[in-house]
């Protein structure tokens, strides 16, 4: 029962020792890209957490640009033409569709 209890005391000393890092972390600030630049002189618009507004972007590529899916294989639409029934045969015989 100790070593269950020492186990669970350093996992949380730990992951105290390990948060304030992550708390601390800068959030990511992306360009904006627009034609116009109504922010006053030395800031640009930026993006972070989905507002637009001015300061000074610490990534290089826009959030746009970031999220954008890879280039995926364009798929080749494929037509199916139905098989032909065949009514030849006679109402009442066996081995027709």
């Amino acid at each position: 029962m100790r070593l269950q209890t020492a186990m669970i005391v350093g996992i949380s000393m730990m992951a105290g020792a390990l948060a304030p890092a992550q708390v601390a972390a800068e959030p990511k600030i992306y360009p904006y890209p627009s034609a116009a630049n109504y922010c006053p002189s030395g800031l640009q618009p930026i993006t972070i957490a989905g507002v637009i507004c001015c300061g000074t972007p610490n990534q290089k590529v826009s959030y746009q640009s970031m999220m954008a899916h890879p280039v995926k294989k364009a798929h080749k639409a494929r037509y199916y033409q139905p098989t032909p029934v065949d009514y030849s045969c006679m109402p009442g015989e066996k081995g027709c569709r």
